[in-house]
C-alpha cells in the first residue's frame, strides 16, 4: 500500500503517515483548507510508544536514578553468580531491557503478567546478599517475585541430585563445565511475554539478525524503564497491544518477516492466556504455549526455561546445540543432528536444560 502512494503522487518521506498524506490530497485535515499539510508525527500513534519515550526522556528520566519505590534484599549462596543466572534473559549486549552498569549492577526494564512497566536494579552488596531496587508502576510485583528471578527456587537438593548424576555418568567434559559453573541457577521470571517475542524473533535467522531487530522495534515502541538514569538507556518492552498495533511495514523495515510477525500478533491476542502457563505443570504449559499459529518446540522451550524455570526444556530444532551436545556427550567424529542429541541427554532427564546450559557457555 505504501509503495503504490509513493509512485502515485510524489514520494512519501519515511516519518510521513501515509493516511496522513491521503488525508491532506483529498483536502480533508491539513489539506486544502488549511493551505499547507501539516507533517504528522514520525509515526503511525501507537499508545505508549515513541510519544511516550521522548515525554518521559524530556521530562521524567534524570542523569541520576530516583530514589526507589521499593528497595529488598535478598539472601543467596556465596558461590552464587548474579550475572550468569539472571543472564539469560539478556539478548546481546544491545537488548534495550538489559543493562549492566559500570559498578556491575545489573538494570531490568520489566513488563509485569498485568501488563504494568518496573524497572528492577540488582546488585551483589555483599558474598551473602542481593540487593534489589524496583520502581514504576510493576515494583511491587518484581519484588515478590524477586527470589524466582534469581533462581533460588533451584534448590541446594536438585542442584545436589544433578551434581551426583553427573558423577555418575562420567562425562570429564560436563563436570568440569558445572565445576566451573557452580554458581549458575535455572531462573524462573514469571514474564511469559517477554521472553517470547524475542523468543519468535529468533527462528531461523542468524542471532544478530534477531536482536538487531528486537532492539529497533523496543527503542521505537517501548518506553523508557521507570526510574532508571538517562545514561543507562534501559526500555521496557511494548505491551501485547503495542505490539499488535505496529504497522506491517515497520516490521519489515526491521527485517522480521512476515510469518514471524504474524506469530507474535497471533500470541498478542491471547497473552493473558499464556501468562497463566506460568502456574501450570511443564507439559500443560508448553502445550498451551504451542497452540499460537508460528510457536513450536523451540520457542515453546525458550519461554520454558526462562519464565517457568523448567529445567528440562530442551531447545529441539536450534541450529547449534545438537552439534554442542552431541561433541560432548558422545563421539564428535559420528553425524549429529536432534534425534541423536535427545538419545544423549536421555540419561539426564529432568535436568536436560540445564546439560545444554553448561555446554552451550
Amino acid at each position: 500500500m505504501a509503495d503504490s502512494a509513493r509512485g502515485e503522487r510524489g514520494a512519501v518521506t519515511d516519518g510521513e503517515d501515509i493516511r496522513a498524506v491521503w488525508a491532506a490530497r483529498k483536502g480533508r485535515s491539513g489539506g486544502a483548507d488549511s493551505g499547507a499539510y501539516r507533517r504528522p508525527s514520525r509515526r503511525p500513534y501507537v499508545p505508549n510508544a515513541r510519544s511516550a519515550s521522548q515525554a518521559s526522556a524530556a521530562a521524567g528520566q534524570a542523569a541520576e536514578p530516583l530514589d526507589p519505590d521499593i528497595r529488598a534484599s535478598v539472601p543467596v549462596d556465596p558461590a552464587y553468580d548474579l550475572t550468569a543466572s539472571v543472564g539469560v534473559l539478556r539478548r546481546g549486549a544491545g537488548d534495550p531491557t538489559f543493562r549492566r552498569a559500570a559498578d556491575g549492577a545489573l538494570w531490568l526494564g520489566c513488563r509485569t503478567p498485568a501488563g504494568d512497566p518496573g524497572t528492577l536494579r540488582l546488585r551483589r552488596a555483599t558474598p551473602e546478599t542481593v540487593d534489589a531496587e524496583a520502581w514504576g508502576p510493576g515494583a511491587p510485583w518484581l519484588v515478590k517475585t524477586l527470589p524466582d528471578l534469581l533462581g533460588l527456587g533451584d534448590s541446594e537438593q536438585v542442584r545436589a541430585e544433578f551434581a551426583e548424576l553427573v558423577l555418575t555418568c562420567g562425562n570429564r567434559q560436563l563436570a568440569d563445565a558445572l565445576r566451573r559453573s557452580a554458581g549458575l541457577r535455572v531462573i524462573r521470571s514469571g514474564r511469559v511475554w517477554d521472553s517470547l517475542v524475542p523468543a519468535v524473533l529468533e527462528q531461523r535467522v542468524t542471532v544478530q539478525e534477531a536482536r538487531r531487530a528486537y532492539q529497533i522495534l523496543v527503542v521505537r515502541y517501548g518506553i523508557p524503564a521507570p526510574g532508571a538514569p538517562a545514561d543507562i538507556r534501559l526500555h521496557v518492552s511494548p505491551s501485547p497491544r503495542e505490539w499488535a498495533l505496529i504497522p506491517s511495514w515497520e516490521w519489515v523495515r526491521a527485517g522480521v518477516d512476515g510469518k514471524r510477525s504474524r506469530a507474535v500478533l497471533g500470541a498478542a491476542r491471547v497473552a493473558a492466556r499464556l501468562e497463566e502457563t506460568v502456574g501450570m505443570g511443564r507439559e500443560e504449559a508448553a502445550r498451551r504455549i504451542r497452540t499460537v499459529p508460528g510457536i513450536g518446540v523451540w520457542t515453546a522451550a525458550e519461554v520454558m526455561h526462562r519464565a517457568h524455570g523448567d529445567a528440562d526444556a530442551v531447545s529441539v530444532g536450534d541450529l547449534h546445540l545438537p552439534r554442542i551436545v552431541c561433541g560432548v556427550l558422545g563421539d564428535p567424529a559420528l553425524p549429529w543432528d536432534d534425534e541423536r542429541m535427545l538419545e544423549l541427554l536421555e540419561p539426564y532427564r529432568g535436568h536436560r536444560y540445564r546439560v545444554s546450559a553448561l555446554l552451550y557457555r
